[in-house]
Order: structure tokens, then sequence, then C-alpha cells
């Protein structure tokens, strides 16, 4: 076989040297090592990285993606490394697709998960466009998850390592978007790999802690920067038992996530007592006994569909679901009800499933993602 018909790694038939490559780069070590990777491996390697949110509030800031220390890092691997990089300015952007987004689904009483928004809205469709821009035949990530090439296209696959898996979070990934991206990382076995690698390469970020935050939300504080986005949102209303009784005041139904227990400031009760519900219209917080939490029917929207045959062609589909990113997914039957809704049965009923969050759908018997969507209203 001729060298200009041999495959890459990345799946193209012709040479690295002749393989552009647009890695996404947070400035952590995973992307990194993706980029240093790619680098020496001999592709034509183009560095971005987006300025999501306001520099100077993100200069001090630690423990999250894309702040000012973060483009700093990310502008030495390709120093480093010898290849260009970018910094995009995203800033209007993103606070339009995700940080708007997530105030007003907080306020409405959900929990959203705006690291998967940003992945459909920022990264996987602004970014890829402009890597496309760039002549680039393929986009990089670090995310771990894997991308095979199945009979009818390109599949998405958990990754290798399960406690890094982030397939929760890319499920809304569209099979236009995959047949463009890679994901260098997705089969290694344990982030020790990954941080062998970036020693290899002689990378200062080979030791640098993983982002635990939200990236605009320091310190976990939804409340905090709901308040700050939008001033008076924390009006004060009461604590309501499921069975009518006035139970105590609140501070704003900001404060409160389905399934919590803890810091209900309502103590004194026999009973351990859960918030089962938010009603935004009166300002409630509604809580009852835990058996109150458990759900088995979940309705979902925006269902973005991974599947080789249509997601309408059948009835019902027997798969296992995934309802909070720290849970093992659990059998379920899903019933389509169009192209992008579907009622979700679960076999064994789930604690705490909330509006806002993402329904995941996994093949029982493999490691391929069939897509999912998003929990729309409570049960």
């Amino acid at each position: 076989m001729s060298l200009d018909t041999q495959v890459n790694s990345l799946g193209f038939a012709k040479p690295e040297s002749e393989t552009r490559v647009v890695v996404a780069m947070s400035g952590g070590v995973d992307s990194s090592v993706v980029a240093a990777k790619l680098a020496r491996e001999g592709y034509d390697v183009v560095g971005v990285t987006l300025q999501l949110y306001d520099h100077g509030a993100a200069l001090a800031k630690k423990g999250a993606c894309c702040a000012g220390i973060d483009i700093h890092d990310a502008r030495r691997v390709a120093e480093e490394m010898g290849f260009p990089h970018y910094v995009l300015d995203y800033e209007n952007i993103f606070r339009e697709a995700v940080i708007d987004e997530f105030a007003d689904s907080y306020l409405g009483g959900a929990t959203p998960v705006p690291c998967i928004r940003c992945n459909e809205r920022v990264k996987f469709k602004d970014l890829l466009a402009t890597a496309k821009d760039l002549d680039a035949d393929c986009m990089a990530t670090g995310h771990y998850i894997q991308r095979f090439e199945g009979d009818a296209g390109p599949e998405l696959h958990r990754a290798a390592d399960p406690n890094r898996d982030q397939s929760y979070f890319l499920f809304s990934t569209t099979p236009e978007q995959l047949g463009f991206l890679r994901f260098p990382l997705g089969h290694l076995r344990t982030k020790d790999e990954t941080r062998a690698l970036a020693r290899e390469f002689g990378l200062e970020v080979a030791d640098k802690p993983d982002s635990q935050d939200i990236c605009f939300v320091p310190d976990g504080d939804y409340a905090k920067v709901i308040e700050k986005l939008r001033p008076g949102a924390a009006e004060p209303g009461e604590i309501v038992h499921a069975d009518g009784r006035v139970l105590g005041s609140h501070d704003g139904v900001i404060h409160y996530t389905i399934g919590q227990r803890r810091g209900l400031g309502i103590g004194g009760l026999a009973e351990p007592l859960y918030v089962v519900k938010l009603d935004t219209e009166t300002r409630q917080v509604v809580v009852g006994p835990k058996e109150m939490l458990a759900t088995r029917t979940i309705p979902v929207r925006e269902i973005n569909w991974l599947g080789d045959e249509p997601f309408t062609s059948r009835d019902e589909w027997h798969l296992s679901v995934k309802v909070r990113s720290t849970r093992p997914p659990r059998e379920a039957i899903i019933r389509p009800l169009s192209d992008t809704e579907a009622e979700v049965e679960l076999l064994t009923p789930e604690e705490g499933v909330s509006p806002g969050q993402a329904c995941v759908f996994y093949a029982p018997d493999s490691s391929r993602i069939h897509g999912g969507g998003w929990i729309w209203r409570g049960h």
C-alpha cells in the first residue's frame, strides 16, 4: 500500500503532515496532551482556546476551565510543541447560549447542566464551524469518550475508564458533528496514563489539578451567581409540606434543589423531609417523605438520537438510561412520541429526577451511546 492511501490514526488517507487538526485547548492537562500528542505524531495542529467570560473575574479563580491562567497554560503548550495557537473571544456567545439559559432554568425550578449546553451550542457548534473555516480535516478534544466507525457511520461509545467517562455530557453531539470530531484520550485506562504522557512530552501542566466546578460558578455556589445575573431573583417564600402544612420560610427557591435534605431550616420534625418540588410561581419549596422522590415515568424532549435506525421506527426501545452524571445507567423502556420527544419508563424508580437534567440513552449490552434528551417537567 502506498503512503498516500494509508489511513492515519485520525482516519484520513493521507500523511499526518497534510492532515490539519484543530485542538480545542482549555489549558488543562487533557486537551494539552491531545495537542502535544498529535503534534509529536506529525499532524498539522492548530490550538484554539475560548475566552468564555470576563478575564478580570476569571484571573483570580482556580479550579475551573478557560480562566486567564488556563489561556496562558494553553499558549505555553503550543509554544513548547511548536504549533500555532489562537484565543477566540466567545463571551457574548457563551452568555447568550449557556449562562442566560442556566439562570432562567434555575429560576424556573430546574436543575440545569450547563456543561452539556456549552458542548452543544458553543464548542461543537461555533468552534467546530471555526475549525472548518481554518480548513481543518477534523477537530480533537480532551474529552474521555470514544468514537468508532460503525456500519452506519461514526458511533459514540463510553470511555475505557468508567471513572473518567464523559458520555453524559456529550449525548447531544449530532451524527454530523461526530463525523468531524476526534477524541484521542477515550481509550486510556486511567488518568495517570494521561499525566504520564504529559510528563513524557515535558508539559508543565502535567500535575495541574482537574477542574471541578462549572467554569462560571466559583465554589459551586449557584445561588450567588444567579443573584448576580438576575438581581431580585431570590424572593422569599414558604416551605410547605406536601400535605399542605406551612413549615417555615425561605430566602428564595434558587437556594434549593430537588432531593435536598440538609439545610432546609425546618428542624425539630420527627420524619426526615426532602425537597420534592420547587414551585416558582407561588415561591413555594414543597417538602415530603423520601418515597415522594421516586420517579418511574420521565418526559424527555429535545432528543438527539444516535441509533442506526430512525428513532420513531419502533414503538419502544429497551435501553439503559442515566438521569444524573454520577449514577450508573438503569434499565428503561423508551417510547418515542415524535422524532425529538419520548416517554421514558424506568424499570426501577429513581429518586431526585429533576427537570433540566439530561436523560442519556445507553445500549444495555455494549459501550455505545444512543443519544438522549432533556427532562422537562416534574413527576
